[in-house]
């Protein structure tokens, strides 16, 4: 039987450049993405690594001190001195008077060393040129605001969403996945995505979502690095990896009549699922004609 598509291993190969550069390309900016993450979200609570701590900080807030003490605590802690951020930090506990902000120099101090980049033309950091802003991050750190979450939810959605579409495309003309698992490779991207952006708003509400950031995060990396590394493996090396090399045994396993343990695995869920609802009414059933007579009967006799 004929394939319905071109097989990655059999398209010309100017248009398998084309795939690999593309993809190359991606995986370098995806690598530039984590490494940037680690320098912002990673340094929140002061200290180089992503941790849960980092994530709290992040969009729910540290709520033990102000917006300004925690970045100069945490992620802008080398871009000023030991002195001139205890300056800072003193004028925001003594509370942030106007007249102080001169008479104490933090003016002087802002200007050197936070305008160069948080001026009126920084895009989206916060402008410290005027002084109504930088007021603003002398109160509680709540973390990341509702319309910083809006606009960056979007733009993540959009061009995230555009490099998956793409990687995906390639992917699709993969032939050593069944159609089955390829599906379930290019759509969970996407699954992760969605999970990730909601998981921002869900932690800005309760910190105990910052678990769903790092795993929704997880999956996404682990599902694009799977499609990128079984594209480029078969586009140039599907000989000596999927017929000679450690590849060929899966290629029999995939191949073979015996039901996989994916299969079966699969067989299990279906059967516990339907097993779900007689479970349900049998519960149920027991609870109104037994138990809650039972406890019904007690809390009267309680009373009496």
């Amino acid at each position: 039987m004929t394939n319905k598509y071109t097989p990655l291993k059999d398209h010309d190969t100017p248009l398998k450049v084309l795939f690999t550069g593309y993809l190359c390309t991606v995986a370098v900016g995806y690598l530039f993405a984590l490494i940037q993450i680690l320098f912002t979200h990673g340094m929140a609570d002061g200290k180089f690594g992503l941790s849960v701590d980092d994530i709290v900080y992040s969009y729910y807030g540290n709520r033990s001190g102000t917006a300004l003490e925690v970045k100069l605590n945490g992620s802008m802690k080398e871009n000023a001195s030991e002195q001139e951020r205890f300056a800072i930090m003193k004028w925001v506990r003594d509370g942030a008077d106007t007249d102080d902000y001169k008479d104490d120099g933090i003016d002087k101090i802002i200007e050197k060393k936070c305008v160069m980049c948080h001026n009126k033309d920084s895009g989206g950091l916060p402008d410290f040129t005027k002084f109504e802003t930088l007021k603003s991050y002398t109160t509680q750190d709540e973390g990341a605001t509702f319309s910083s979450l809006t606009r960056v939810s979007h733009i993540h959605l959009f061009g995230i969403s555009f490099i998956f579409m793409f990687v995906g495309y390639i992917f699709s003309f993969a032939e050593t996945t069944t159609t089955q698992y390829k599906c379930i490779a290019i759509g969970m991207p996407y699954v992760f995505l969605l999970t990730d952006i909601l998981s921002w708003w869900l932690t800005k509400i309760h910190p105990m979502f910052a678990w769903l950031v790092i795993f929704a995060g997880m999956g996404m990396g682990i599902s694009f690095t799977f499609m990128l590394v079984t594209s480029v493996l078969e586009m140039w090396l599907f000989k000596p990896v999927f017929i000679d090399g450690f590849g060929s045994r899966y290629l029999q396993q995939r191949d073979s009549t015996d039901a996989s343990v994916a299969d079966r695995v699969w067989v299990v869920i279906k059967t516990l699922a339907s097993s779900i609802k007689p479970a349900t009414v049998f519960v149920v059933e027991q609870w109104l004609t037994r138990v809650w007579p039972l406890i019904n009967n007690l809390f009267n006799s309680l009373k009496k």
